[in-house]
């Protein structure tokens, strides 16, 4: 049996990024809130200070588009 199936970070290509590792961060804070939806979601994300990826305030468009983008 190969230990591979037990990486949990097996399909990582790089380590995350600072920012990355600050967004995962705000999400798991939302969730930990009890927050699941996703207007819910990105009001917590511009609660949180943390902008989109290009600086300007979460919308659920441009959260979509970012985690397409890291999904990539």
């Amino acid at each position: 049996m190969s230990d591979r199936n037990l990486d949990p970070h097996q399909a990582r290509q790089r380590p995350p990024t600072t920012y990355e590792d600050l967004l995962g961060d705000a999400i798991e804070r939302a969730y930990g809130a009890g927050i699941h939806d996703l207007p819910g979601l990105v009001q917590s994300l511009n609660d949180s200070g943390l902008s989109s990826p290009d600086g300007s305030p979460w919308t659920e468009a441009n959260y979509r588009a970012a985690m397409a983008a890291l999904a990539a």
